[in-house]
């Protein structure tokens, strides 16, 4: 089952260490993790996606709330989600394509972000399974040099 939580922590040194080795110890595995600070103000945001078993995590979640970083953990099943996906291209080999890609792109929310003479980038942002959807589209018909994901970043409706 997938679980979001987003953990807000003051903004020090080694706090995501600490979250992620509670994870670690109780052989949770964190399929996607964002941490960015939260404008004008001591705080970042930890954005953890999972799979895992619910009672194990939990756990986990109660004991967040014990880690002197941890301020605050929000858990919701009414979060909006966005990831990020850039793709990149060898441009001899999709130049002819251009705006075949284009239009895949656009479909995901997405578009050609960069054009130079050896490489295209495609950048999309859309929910993840539309993310996993996009990639099997695109790589079913092209010949991709490198996929970047960004991890799901979420908040609550």
């Amino acid at each position: 089952m997938k679980r979001i939580i987003s953990v807000i922590v003051e903004n020090e040194h080694g706090a995501l260490a600490r979250i992620v080795n509670m994870f670690a110890a109780r052989g949770y595995n964190i399929t996607s993790l964002t941490v960015a600070p939260i404008p004008n103000s001591e705080f970042s945001r930890m954005t953890i996606m999972s799979d895992g078993d619910p009672k194990i995590f939990e756990q986990i979640v109660k004991q967040l709330y014990k880690l002197i970083p941890v301020y605050k953990v929000i858990e919701s099943d009414d979060f909006i989600e966005k990831e990020m996906a850039m793709v990149k291209f060898p441009l001899k080999q999709v130049k002819d394509n251009l705006a075949d890609i284009d239009a895949i792109a656009r479909c995901y929310n997405g578009k050609i972000s960069n054009v130079n003479d050896k490489h295209i980038v495609v950048s999309v942002v859309d929910r993840p399974n539309r993310i996993d959807n996009f990639l099997k589209a695109i790589q079913a018909k092209y010949n991709n040099v490198e996929i970047v994901r960004s991890g799901v970043s979420v908040i609550e409706r």
